[in-house]
């Protein structure tokens, strides 16, 4: 087990420090900001009523200390004197901010409560991502001095994000090295089973028994899609809750809020149900609130759907669907924009079967996301634009997020096709610091540019990404023209099932509830260890 020990830290020399110092103990000295830890986890209410000599009560005791500064920091933003934000944009961020910072609460509460190393690292990973995009609204909308109204201690907040999360991974690391491998099991019927066997079959059944119905024409419970997932809210305490939206061009704009868990919404065709709006940054909306359909409670899934955003390229981001649901899953769905037009915002996501449109950056977010089997759409962009598939935002090194696009198709549109060749595409651009995006055994068409893969401004990034490909088909698939970049690889069988929906996603564990299929992905190395969550 020794050995084994050793091995395993190559690579993670830094998370091996923190499980060995002074024995089983973790130290602030081995966190990224050691001088903030000592600071806040010397005086924090907490230190009094917990052993610090271990690591768990160490673990504890760090990650109360950063909820009691989200909850000072989300108080002073409450705080805030609107007319710091007259500015309809800067308000609109302010607002952002609000929210972002009332959910990493939530998300820092629950990892205290949770004995899932993966959950701990997935909710504070959210909570990272939370923090940046409070952040990014301002700056996307040019306006970066609007943050001198915000506390200086926000910097220290940050800090102590990654402090609490490193000491997350270095557990989370030691748990799975005491287990035994190949942990993962998959259902007879192909489905990995982290969804109940009743909600798999409700995605099986063609037409499940709803317990709201929205329909244009007035013979459901609701002409809007709005007015049914209010009432279906009010049912959320009975389990699985079914939302049917009959076929029909819905305009409007949906939020589904934490509250609302286990909500599933099922159209009735990809084609033939659609939720459209126009909200983008041009008209006063962040990113982050342009969606047309954006979903937060856990839990969610949608079947046979279509969600659109019409601004069109020249309004810049302009979000269809915004994700930040834990375990949600979208079947068959369609997602139509040009920039910006899904946002895998944060937590774990799962998507099969879909179809996905769009010019720049056109997937993307910091969540745990892996997309199977779905056809990815590259349209026309504007005369002085290129096109870009992914952004991933991984800001720190010990999330657990990433984009894996596996078994899918990359290919222009019908728009972009005749002028395929008078605009470059990439797969990706690396959005944050640490952006991580695997894409495997996919087909690559010829409008991909040999290089693969594009800056974001000059060398950002670029030993720090993690950008992989992996047995992938097609006129753009070959890898011999591709960046040099230190963190740009070639994969290898045993590198690439780490990204796999088994391993990465942990899909197993509640994908098959959903009754989606899915490949776990383990054919991919049959030789390699199945339990290689930690990457």
């Amino acid at each position: 087990m020794e050995k084994l020990f050793i091995n395993c830290c190559i690579g993670y020399f830094f998370l091996c420090s923190l499980l060995l110092v002074h024995g089983k103990e973790l130290s602030c000295n081995q966190t990224p900001y050691p001088h903030v830890c000592k600071h806040y986890i010397g005086n924090t209410n907490t230190l009094s009523t917990l052993d610090a000599s271990s690591s768990n009560s160490f673990h504890d005791v760090a990650v109360k200390a950063t909820l009691e500064q989200a909850i000072e920091a989300h108080k002073l933003v409450s705080n805030m004197e609107l007319n710091n934000f007259k500015d309809k944009r800067a308000k609109s961020a302010w607002e952002d901010c609000l929210e972002l910072y009332e959910d990493t609460i939530y998300q820092l509460k629950r990892s205290i409560n949770s004995n899932n190393p993966n959950d701990k690292l997935t909710w504070q990973s959210a909570s990272i991502a939370n923090h940046q995009t409070c952040q990014n609204g301002f700056i996307e909308f040019n306006l970066p001095s609007h943050l001198n109204y915000f506390p200086s201690m926000l910097s220290n907040f940050s800090k102590l994000l990654s402090n609490s999360l490193s000491i997350s991974k270095a557990m989370s690391l030691s748990s799975s090295l005491t287990k035994q491998i190949g942990g993962r099991r998959l259902l007879s019927d192909g489905f990995p089973h982290w969804v109940s066997s009743s909600d798999r079959r409700l995605l099986q059944v063609t037409t499940p028994t709803a317990d709201v119905v929205v329909a244009q024409d007035g013979t459901g419970n609701y002409k809007t899609i709005s007015e049914g997932v209010a009432a279906a809210s009010k049912l959320s305490g009975k389990g699985r809750v079914i939302v049917h939206v009959k076929a029909g061009v819905y305009k409007e704009n949906i939020a589904i809020s934490r509250s609302v868990k286990n909500l599933m919404i099922i159209g009735d065709g990809m084609g033939s149900t659609i939720v459209t709006g126009n909200r983008n940054a041009q008209s006063g909306s962040t990113t982050f609130s342009s969606a047309t359909f954006a979903v937060t409670g856990d839990g969610f899934i949608a079947r046979d759907m279509t969600f659109e955003n019409t601004a069109g390229p020249q309004n810049h981001q302009a979000v269809a669907l915004r994700s930040g649901s834990d375990h949600s899953v979208f079947y068959r769905c369609g997602f139509r924009g040009y920039q910006d037009t899904l946002y895998v915002y944060a937590q774990r996501q799962f998507y099969r079967d879909c179809d996905i449109y769009g010019t720049i950056d056109f997937i993307f977010g910091d969540s745990v996301t892996v997309l199977q089997n779905c056809n990815i759409y590259v349209r026309k962009p504007m005369s002085n634009q290129q096109n870009t598939v992914t952004a991933q935002g991984r800001t720190d090194p010990n999330e657990n997020t990433g984009i894996i696009i596996h078994n899918c198709r990359i290919t222009a549109a019908g728009d972009l096709k005749p002028v395929e060749g008078s605009f470059r595409t990439y797969l990706g651009r690396p959005w944050q610091k640490y952006s991580r995006t695997v894409i495997m055994k996919t087909s690559l068409d010829s409008l991909i540019s040999s290089e693969g893969w594009s800056q974001w401004s000059g060398n950002f990034a670029l030993d720090t990404l993690y950008y992989g490909e992996y047995m992938n088909t097609g006129a753009g698939a070959s890898t011999g023209g591709r960046v040099k970049w230190g963190g740009f690889r070639v994969m290898s069988s045993t590198e690439a099932v780490k990204f796999t929906v088994g391993n990465f996603l942990a899909g197993g564990s509640w994908i098959p509830g959903s009754g989606v299929p899915f490949d776990a992905g383990h054919s991919l190395c049959s030789f390699c260890p199945t339990n290689k969550d930690h990457v």
